[in-house]
């Protein structure tokens, strides 16, 4: 009995060294993203933006979530909010109190999606889901200013709920991905990646050097979903665990390398290869710890003397390396024993809950979570849905014009710069949003049912090229949809003209 649970819990053993890895890659992850969503902090997350407080309330509001966002409508609070974050990530990356600074990035990145949710994407749920499961991971063990007041771990590896609830997370995301890919361009024609690439708003140099070749989107489509559908039963494989781990990991960076070359997704593939490091087996973690660990040393060192005046002591980096590995478990008081028994159920609860709600996504409604039970899910932001690209590609494509007229009856583009007014397509559709962010709001702002968002965006773009005095002044400003639909064997339609908002000073 002792070996065969000794060959099951084998996949899910991981390395404290990579767990550590996983901490600093996840804290630079949330640093970009701060960097990105601050960039728009008065458009995004303030009252003089695009979704003012009472808007969001009244349409976009489960009574169950929680912000600290909407505390204000002010973008000063919303600065400091910012900074606050941007803190606790840092202290994260150098794992200083790693679970109470893991717990603030979480639940601060929690209240900043939980702000705006149209400008939200799938990267966003699984940074949100590792930050949760980091909580109850040792990501501070080794490699962090914790581990400087803790005595060396007799063990570099570890085996928990949490370990199980994170290796099982990623594998979730991506049968799910695949399941939801139910259209007929995924299982039988092969054509979703030229529908994907079709999409002018999205579509990057490298997906333009692939879309004239439909035999070789079709390769790379059937690819794409039986990675998806198959990769992730590499993580549960027993035997020759490590082997397993490199493939599943040497994949999965290739695979989203490719995908951030052709589509833009924002972060989305940053966030994806953030995920990857924590499964890294122990030969790995020893060769890196050998070529990288040296130079760390002589940094802090130099570091150090460059602080002295400040009476700064350059910081040691223990290496787990050297530490006697020890096959039996520190013992431990009472307490704590009874503290990871109770932290190892809530985390297979939770971890059970979650696979029911995953479940819930690709199954018949016969099997679906109560209503009366989802509530948890919202309260924790532990609902997730990986359908990207899913069911299908969408087919409506298109570009922004954002029509002013000028007090003398001049005709300008505002997504311009204030150029003269054309209804060409432009050369790169995709250079006229400013991040992903912003596309994600276009996209979402095309559906009828966000049709409450579009007045909001329309007088937002009218007060900012007002308060630039080299502006010329306006009376009137619509927002122009110019649809182009992805048609089968490259064939093209005329795009037609789709007014979507028009206001006035």
């Amino acid at each position: 009995m002792n070996r065969v649970v000794a060959v099951i819990r084998q996949p899910f053993v991981l390395d404290l060294r990579a767990l550590a890895l996983l901490r600093v890659a996840l804290a630079a992850v949330v640093v970009v993203d701060l960097a990105i969503r601050a960039t728009d902090l008065e458009a995004h997350y303030s009252n003089m933006g695009v979704l003012p407080l009472h808007v969001l309330y009244e349409h976009n509001w489960n009574p169950y979530e929680f912000s600290f966002h909407t505390s204000s409508g002010l973008w000063q609070v919303q600065a400091v909010l910012f900074l606050l974050a941007a803190a606790a990530a840092v202290a994260m990356l150098l794992g200083y109190r790693t679970r109470l600074v893991t717990i603030i990035s979480w639940v601060l990145l929690v209240s900043v999606q939980n702000r705006n949710p149209l400008i939200g994407q799938g990267g966003d749920d699984l940074l949100r889901m590792l930050l949760f499961w980091g909580i109850f991971l040792p990501l501070g063990r080794v490699y962090s200013l914790d581990s400087r007041r803790q005595p060396p771990p007799t063990s570099l590896t570890t085996c928990s709920a949490a370990t199980v609830a994170y290796i099982v997370q990623l594998a979730l995301l991506y049968w799910c991905t695949a399941l939801l890919k139910s259209g007929a361009e995924w299982t039988q024609t092969g054509t979703a990646l030229y529908y994907a690439l079709s999409l002018d708003q999205m579509l990057l140099p490298v997906g333009r050097l692939l879309y004239p070749y439909p035999e070789l989107m079709r390769g790379l489509t059937f690819a794409t979903y039986y990675t998806e559908l198959l990769l992730p039963f590499a993580l549960f494989i027993p035997w020759r665990v490590a082997w397993w781990r490199g493939l599943f990991i040497g994949v999965l960076v290739f695979f989203h390398l490719g995908i951030s070359l052709t589509l833009f997704v924002g972060l989305f593939f940053l966030i994806n290869w953030a995920s990857l490091p924590g499964l890294l087996p122990p030969a790995a973690m020893d060769w890196l710890e050998q070529k990288l660990v040296p130079h760390a040393q002589r940094l802090g060192t130099r570091f150090g003397q460059w602080r002295t005046g400040w009476r700064w002591k350059a910081p040691t980096w223990r290496s787990p390396v050297r530490v006697h590995l020890a096959a039996h478990i520190e013992h431990a008081p009472q307490s704590v024993t009874l503290l990871r028994a109770v932290r190892n159920t809530v985390v297979g609860v939770l971890l059970v809950y979650i696979c029911w709600w995953n479940f819930d996504t690709v199954t018949s409604k016969r099997w679906a979570m109560p209503e009366r039970m989802q509530w948890l899910g919202y309260l924790f932001r532990i609902d997730q849905h990986w359908g990207m690209f899913a069911p299908a590609v969408f087919k409506d494509d298109g570009w922004y014009i954002l029509e002013g007229t000028t007090t003398t009856g001049r005709k300008i583009d505002l997504n311009r710069d204030g150029a003269p007014l054309t209804y060409a397509k432009p050369p790169s559709v995709v250079s006229l949003f400013p991040n992903d962010r912003w596309r994600k709001y276009s996209e979402n702002y095309l559906f009828v049912s966000n049709a409450f968002m579009r007045p909001y965006y329309c007088n937002y773009l009218l007060r900012i090229w007002g308060e630039n005095p080299k502006h010329p002044r306006l009376k009137q400003l619509e927002v122009i949809y110019m649809k182009e639909v992805s048609l089968p064997d490259y064939k093209t339609t005329k795009p037609s003209r789709e007014v979507l908002c028009g206001c006035a000073p």
